[in-house]
């Protein structure tokens, strides 16, 4: 049933009802007459009476990307309260790559908004003969990629860890899987990681473990409050509009500090 006792499919054909333009003669007269003589067609007056029911609008936006569920969030209350729903965000972020399930917590709902392949990270746990050319060439990447993404300055970094994060070059990896968010300590970066083999364990910084998620969460912003010589909430400002990625966050930073140099010598 849909919003005031009517089926749905009588709301659907007045949603889809043809609208009537009113030729230059008469909306001459209606513009003469006031403002008050005509109304705005959107999607809170007639014709859009469909868009009121909760269980449709749903269906409606479940086959929207994360983009335009982002946009249909700031319509009104009722499809917010819609489009901002953990279901609805998740199937949005699965949907491309045809993962099965995606467990844990981000940290910011932002985290959402960006289903790329980059979102998404393989685990690999670090064996004495491991190397960072070796796991390259096991998994199809690039050394360089293997490196930005763990946060590694050289080869070294790989013996202090007991993981690597491992971009994802075939995508068919993800389809019917189930993905964990993490918010690795040493890559400081939230990505879905891929166990190939077993699963997370404590010490991989799954999040469904808030404390663990709290601590690494301060360890960044930490890190970067020291690299900006900033205070708290300027750091925690820059890590938001980066989604919670360090470097992006120093970045932008760096950005602002030219851009009021420039206004300083204008």
């Amino acid at each position: 049933m849909g919003c005031c006792g009517e089926d749905e499919e009588d709301l659907l054909k007045n949603l889809v009802s043809p609208i009537s333009i009113p030729n230059p003669e008469t909306l001459e007269i209606s513009t003469a007459a006031g403002p008050s003589s005509y109304e705005v067609l959107s999607p809170m007056n007639s014709n859009f009476s469909a868009l009121v029911s909760r269980d449709l609008l749903r269906a409606i936006l479940e086959i929207l990307p994360p983009a335009d569920l982002g946009r249909a969030a700031c319509v009104c209350r009722l499809w917010r309260a819609v489009a901002s729903d953990r279901d609805m965000l998740e199937g949005a972020f699965r949907a491309p790559w045809k993962v099965k399930q995606v467990l844990g917590e981000p940290s910011s709902p932002a985290f959402w908004r960006h289903p790329a392949l980059d979102r998404f990270a393989i685990s690999h746990r670090l064996r004495r003969s491991d190397t960072v050319a070796g796991l390259a060439l096991k998994y199809s990447v690039q050394v360089m990629d293997i490196k930005r993404l763990n946060n590694m300055m050289s080869d070294h970094g790989i013996y202090s860890r007991e993981r690597l994060l491992v971009p994802i070059s075939k995508p068919e990896l993800l389809h019917n899987s189930t993905c964990y968010i993490e918010l690795d300590v040493h890559a400081k970066r939230e990505v879905a990681v891929l166990y190939l083999e077993g699963g997370p364990d404590q010490k991989a910084g799954y999040l469904g473990n808030r404390a663990i998620t709290d601590g690494a969460r301060r360890k960044i912003l930490d890190s970067v409050k020291r690299s900006m010589q900033v205070d708290d909430g300027t750091a925690e400002y820059y890590l938001s509009v980066s989604d919670g990625d360090p470097r992006a966050a120093m970045l932008q930073f760096s950005e602002d500090l030219r851009w009021e140099q420039r206004m300083r010598c204008l």
